[in-house]
């Protein structure tokens, strides 16, 4: 047992939040995001801007969610985890004060991409912590916990958005964003430990950082299993830009009623989470995420189906049948990224950081370019959400494929 891993196997039996903190810094970032969007068209009326506008404000948040995870991971790998953690979750705090009091949409987009900078750190690094001491299936098993709570957030989120923006506004939200992550920081400040010794850290400048990134993203196992679990993610993006619309404006319903089933598709995410950590010991990494990405592709066609199929005066399968093929996109995610994550990092447990960095500006970064494209589409239709998928799952399972088909064997042993 290595000096990381004893340290967080001390601390996990000490004190069992350590993975609701780990899981709390994964979700902080697609939380910002959860909690604020019912109030997208509260938001476009009261800054008297667009929907393109204020969907502008979620991709700022994405770009800076993937630009710092780019930047994060490297720093990590060379100054450590638990500084940057730090450093990080007072940066999202600020940040999140800023689009509290932001006067303008100019203002909240660059209080949101700060806040993005600010929750990359937390992403990324508790992914590297998970794999500086993890590896195989142990490393799934813990990812999948992880997910866990990065599902459960989700089922929360939207109801309190809701719930907030009644209560004061949309301002109040991200008041809420502020305090969470101030509790964040202090609970990493309490229960994170040091998972990567001086002697293990990179020595290198930029160039050997550069050297690393080039080394991976020339790989095609790791470039493969990136783009497949990055292409899947950019999915959810395309829903959380567009279904408050869809909900509200297209199908006429109320916040309450998207919250519900936004929380409904966030509970079978957690679900699948957990179904797949169950699984990891026993079924080849592998074929798990090659079943996800094929239910995945599945609901996305359905979806696509679906939507083309419900005429503008109603008569067609509705909200309902909409929301029943995007709860299965959605629940397959809990088994598409927990895999395609271990499986792209696990060639590189030298530079975990760097790894991670790679795969989460990946994920974040295709979110950004795609999330606007699909708004462009219209607000009055939900077509444009449908081709979407349509094209992501088939391309992400071109990118399972064409990471090869080595056969990988469970593998339940710690290593450091």
């Amino acid at each position: 047992m290595t000096r990381a891993t004893a340290a967080v196997t001390s601390t996990d039996r000490r004190n069992g939040t350590l993975v609701l903190v780990l899981g709390g810094l994964t979700a902080v970032g697609p939380l910002s995001g959860d909690t604020y969007l019912p109030a997208l068209p509260t938001i476009s009326t009261d800054l008297g801007v667009g929907h393109v506008a204020v969907q502008l404000t979620l991709t700022a948040s994405f770009v800076g969610l993937g630009l710092g995870q780019l930047l994060a991971g490297p720093f990590s790998d060379r100054y450590g985890r638990r500084r940057l953690l730090l450093l990080g979750t007072a940066v999202y705090v600020i940040a999140s004060l800023g689009c509290t009091l932001a006067p303008s949409i100019d203002a909240l987009i660059g209080c949101r991409f700060a806040q993005g900078l600010g929750g990359a750190v937390g992403i990324v690094v508790s992914r590297a912590v998970v794999r500086d001491v993890y590896a195989g299936a142990a490393a799934v098993a813990f990812f999948s916990r992880l997910l866990l709570v990065f599902g459960v957030a989700p089922i929360v989120a939207p109801l309190l958005g809701v719930g907030l923006l009644h209560l004061g506004g949309w301002r109040v939200i991200f008041a809420v964003l502020s305090a969470f992550g101030a509790a964040l920081f202090v609970a990493v400040a309490w229960t994170v430990p040091e998972t990567l010794p001086p002697e293990r850290r990179s020595t290198g400048g930029v160039r050997t950082t550069i050297a690393t990134a080039r080394t991976m993203l020339t790989s095609r196992v790791f470039l493969g299993y990136a783009l497949a679990c990055g292409l899947a993610f950019s999915g959810l993006f395309s829903y959380l830009g567009t279904f408050p619309f869809i909900v509200q404006e297209v199908h006429g319903q109320p916040a309450l009623v998207y919250g519900a089933l936004f929380a409904l598709n966030a509970a079978g995410l957690a679900v699948a989470t957990q179904v797949n950590a169950r699984l990891a010991r026993r079924v080849a990494t592998r074929t798990l995420l090659g079943a996800g990405l094929g239910t995945y592709t599945a609901g996305a066609l359905t979806a696509l189906l679906l939507v083309t199929l419900d005429p503008p005066g109603g008569g067609g399968p509705g909200l309902a049948g909409l929301g029943a093929a995007l709860f299965v996109v959605i629940a397959s995610l809990g088994c598409i990224l927990p895999n395609a994550m271990a499986l792209a990092m696990e060639r590189f447990p030298a530079a975990a950081g760097t790894a991670s960095a790679l795969l989460g500006g990946l994920q974040f970064l295709l979110g950004a370019v795609i999330a606007p494209l699909v708004g462009l589409g219209g607000r009055g239709t939900a077509v444009p959400l449908g081709i979407s998928l349509a094209i992501l799952g088939p391309s992400a399972l071109l990118a399972f494929a064409a990471a090869g088909s080595r056969r990988d064997r469970p593998r339940s042993l710690r290593s450091g």
